[in-house]
Formats: structure tokens, sequence, C-alpha cells
């Protein structure tokens, strides 16, 4: 008898306990989305994620690096639900590989491309333009910024030196970093005397101030795309819908950002 009790009630307990798991394990899995954005969005975009998870209930893990690198992590097939580059090139790029959802894809944010130094350096504000003699200014120094090849920041400063007449002089002083972010970093610890760029960046970080700002025909528009990939799943359509709230544009705005698109609500 007690031994029929025993089994009778282990047996419960167990459909129990796997009634409960698995619908959890299914609820807490859709209820993610993970996100692939350029380096230089982070403190605005974690703000913007825990309103939108607040509001929603759906969790953002956020991925935070060049867009070049995450452009190439999506074509080789990394779980990402939406990708937001710091420049059209590299949404481009993922649209040709069809590793995107076209149909999704809009031009959310700009920012401005800025020349910035240590916050206790002797180089007061600047005047950037035509002949701007950057090698000059940076001494003996080193001038941080993203890989001129293939990181957006670094496409849009050699653009912009090259139209000013000052890219061949400047370039053997250039140290090359991965991000912008690991750019902001050498200028931060004095590591690099200038740096290239973004203004929201600039304004993140206490350790370098702004001296110049680079004059907005001297590059293309530094602009930033967002789009659900191929394999997104569906929260994605919210999360979307969400970066275009009033909500979001209060927050990208906060930081510097430029809101560029017409609000949902």
């Amino acid at each position: 008898m007690l031994r029929r009790s025993f089994n009778t009630g282990l047996v419960v307990a167990l459909l129990s306990a796997a009634a409960c798991l698995a619908p959890q394990g299914a609820s807490a899995q859709d209820k993610t989305l993970t996100v692939f954005a350029a380096a230089s969005m982070k403190n605005a975009l974690d703000d913007v994620n825990a309103a939108f998870t607040k509001q929603s209930g759906v969790k953002v893990v956020a991925s935070y690096a060049a867009s070049s690198a995450l452009a190439r992590q999506i074509e080789g097939g990394a779980p990402a639900d939406v990708f937001v580059s710091a420049d059209l090139k590299w949404m481009d790029y993922v649209a040709e590989k069809k590793t995107i959802k076209q149909d999704t894809r809009v031009n959310l944010l700009g920012n401005k491309l800025v020349l910035i130094a240590p916050k206790d350096s002797k180089i007061g504000n600047v005047a950037i333009g035509q002949g701007f003699d950057l090698a000059k200014l940076a001494g003996d120094g080193r001038i941080a910024t993203g890989d001129v090849k293939a990181v957006p920041v670094g496409l849009y400063a050699k653009a912009a030196l090259e139209k000013l007449g000052s890219w061949a002089a400047a370039e053997p002083k250039f140290a090359m970093a991965d991000n912008v972010r690991a750019a902001l970093l050498l200028v931060s610890r004095g590591e690099a005397v200038l740096g290239i760029v973004y203004e929201t960046d600039a304004k993140v970080d206490p350790g370098v101030k702004i001296v110049g700002t680079f004059p907005e025909g001297s590059h293309p528009p530094v602009t930033y795309p967002v789009a659900a990939t191929a394999n997104a799943r569906s929260e994605a359509a919210a999360y979307l819908n969400f970066l275009r709230s009033a909500a979001a544009k209060a927050v990208f705005e906060k930081y510097g950002f430029t809101f560029l698109i017409r609000l949902t609500s």
C-alpha cells in the first residue's frame, strides 16, 4: 500500500514538474530578442532596450561591435534578430547577402563626426576646413579612429580628410581600432593625442573633449539604418516599432543622436 502510494505520488510530481517546466522554457525563449548594434549606440540603446523590456516583457540581448564585424557575423549565420549599422554600406552588404528583411529597413538615426583630445590636452578648439593640417596638430602623437578600410567611423574619417586634403600627411600617424569605442578609449587613456569619433561617443566619456566638428559636406552623412534579419523572431516587429516611438526618440536625442524617421505614435 505504501509502495503504491509512493509511486503514484512520484508520477504526479514528475508530470506536474514537466508541465510547469516546458511552457516556461518555451516562453522564456520566445520572449528574448538578440540585437546586433554598432558600438557607438551602446549607452543609448541600453536605455532604449530597458524601456522596451519594461513595456513588453521581451528581454533584449545586445551585442555591440563594429558594424563591419557584425555584418559578417550575420552573414555567417549568427542568431541575430535585429541589425543596427553605423553606416549604409554594411546594411547594403547584408541586404545583398539576403540576410535581412528588406521591407523592414529604415534609416533611424544620424550623428556627427568630431575630433577629440584627452580632457587635459592643451589643444584647444580648432576650425576644421579645407587644408586642415591634422598631421601638424598631432605632432609626434597618434591619431585614433576605426579601421579606415572597414569600420564605419574610419570610413567617414578617411572620406572627410581626403575631401579636406589632409589624409596623405596624417595617414602615417593613425592608430586603427577595431571599433569606435576602442578608438575613444585610446584617447581617453592618453595613448593617442587626437581621435576621430562620433559626437555621441565623446559625450559619454568624461576623459575626452571635443576640439572640432567635421563639416557635414566633407563626408557622407553619418546614418544608422536598422532592419530585422531574415530569420528574426516575431517579436522583432514590435521592437522595430518601439525604436520609432516617442519614448525611444527622447532617449536617442538625450545622447545626441538625430532622429531621422517619423514617429509611430
